[in-house]
């Protein structure tokens, strides 16, 4: 889910600020009433209200498997997920669950289907 931009969050702050009631303000911006108390709460703290950095390290599988997977499925269209996961074990050395495998296929230009062709 992607935060909502500063732009909106200024928006949002400055009808609260001007005395508009808080329900009417989520109405007309679509923001919760949650987000704006944390906003309110945060810019009484430090300032700025922009969207704070996503924790943790970032993602380093997607990208190389978004990468990899287009020819293996041009070459390899009836593999299992399974199958799909171990191969690109094999060439990359990096190993994926079949859930991240059954969610990046979709994701490719194109929007390639899951279902098998048959015999």
């Amino acid at each position: 889910m992607k935060p909502y931009s500063k732009d909106l969050r200024l928006k949002v702050l400055d009808a609260v600020d001007r005395g508009m009631d808080r329900r009417e303000v989520s109405g007309v911006f679509g923001a919760s009433l949650a987000s704006m108390k944390r906003w309110l709460k945060r810019r009484r703290g430090t300032g700025p209200v922009g969207a704070r950095p996503i924790p943790g390290p970032p993602a380093r599988k997607r990208a190389v498997l978004l990468e990899w997977l287009p020819s293996q499925l041009e070459n390899n269209p009836d593999l299992t997920l399974d199958e799909h996961c171990g191969a690109f074990e094999e060439d990359s050395g990096v190993r994926v669950s079949r859930a991240t495998m059954r969610r990046a296929i979709p994701r490719l230009a194109g929007g390639r289907p899951l279902k098998k062709s048959l015999p």
